[in-house]
């Protein structure tokens, strides 16, 4: 691994966006966004995503500069279509709006569609929790089927993820953000890259096999390539066998069908992701309500759990990402060669430092 500075890396991250159309503000929140999902461990959401933006950007699958269009909008609830824009501008967009409307009515509901890839969804829970906010985030992935149904070999379902964030009054909120699926593609590609090693039996190589091979998912181990991963042979296992494969079928129903922007599909293109997210202000909800002396005594009595392994401290949602923000922040995003090899030679394309 190649450790890179956060400032050295962020700007090199918002130069290509800068380069390839974005404006200067929408450059950096793609690239803050990104190296942000390398600071908490989501690698799989991180800069290594780079070239199959741009590869989107030159193909027309993502619009920078693009203005989200209001459907509808009824007070509480908003139906706003992204329109192919980059999901980093449009995940700020939503959830902002979402803030608005709950501060107002106490709850709102908002279904965005069309959106770019919108990254890590826990960075959305994050931004309401900081207002203040309860907010859930049901996400589907139009024309991205990439995951196996329980029982099944081939695929039905995106990788559908889903977040959950909860403020707490005087400390970081408490923040749960996993994919459907038992590994998320970035992983996998992550893998392929070089990066750190898939859990036993996360993918189903095309005959039927249970690997943990990248090779057997995408049908290549040639790591010099951005593989698409619409066109993988293999499939990636839902989580948690039946339970983990009926909420991502659940997924699509809410991040695509109640959205508008659709559910996955063989016949579903572009990519492009669809989000329904709820906010609450506790607040608002019941006044008389203790929520933060609630959640504050229930997350203390959960950490006082006896650890299973001497030495490890039992964790609570949130707790792994912060450990390593501050790691990383520090000593640098760890990379594999041929990550950093990308962005580097993206650069060298595009005329950029």
């Amino acid at each position: 691994m190649e450790r890179i500075p956060v400032a050295t890396l962020t700007a090199r991250v918002a130069a290509l966006f800068a380069a390839k159309g974005c404006v200067a503000a929408e450059a950096q929140d793609i690239a803050t966004s990104l190296v942000g999902a390398n600071l908490t461990g989501h690698d799989s959401h991180g800069v290594v995503r780079v070239p199959r933006y741009l590869t989107w950007m030159d193909e027309g699958v993502l619009r920078p500069g693009g203005e989200p269009l209001v459907v509808t909008d009824g007070g509480a609830f908003v139906v706003v279509d992204g329109c192919q824009g980059l999901g980093q501008t449009l995940g700020r967009h939503i959830v902002d709006l979402g803030v608005e409307r709950a501060q107002a009515h106490g709850v709102a509901l908002t279904a965005l569609r069309r959106a770019g890839h919108l990254g890590r969804i826990g960075e959305w829970a994050e931004r309401a929790a900081y207002a203040g906010l309860v907010s859930i985030h049901f996400v589907n992935v139009h024309g991205s089927v990439l995951v196996a149904p329980f029982g099944a070999m081939e695929k039905r379902f995106s990788t559908a993820p889903f977040a959950v964030g909860v403020p707490q009054a005087d400390r970081a909120p408490l923040i749960l953000d996993f994919a459907t699926s038992k590994v998320a593609e970035g992983k996998v590609l992550n893998a392929m890259k070089g990066g750190k090693t898939l859990p036993p039996a996360c993918i189903i190589a095309p005959d039927g096999r249970l690997s943990h091979d990248p090779a057997d998912f995408y049908g290549t181990d040639n790591r010099t390539q951005v593989p698409a991963a619409v066109e993988a042979s293999g499939a990636l296992v839902a989580m948690g066998d039946h339970k983990g494969s009926g909420l991502a079928f659940m997924m699509e129903m809410l991040g695509g069908a109640l959205t508008g922007g659709g559910v996955c599909g063989p016949d579903k293109a572009p990519v492009w992701n669809g989000m329904l997210s709820i906010f609450v202000d506790p607040g608002r909800l019941d006044p008389a309500n203790d929520f933060h002396g609630e959640v504050s005594r229930f997350t203390e009595w959960v950490r006082s759990a006896r650890p299973r392994l001497q030495g490890e401290a039992v964790e609570v949602p949130g707790d792994s990402e912060r450990r390593l923000r501050a790691e990383r922040t520090r000593d640098g995003v760890p990379l594999p060669p041929e990550v950093w090899r990308a962005i580097v030679e993206a650069g060298e394309r595009l005329g950029v430092g």
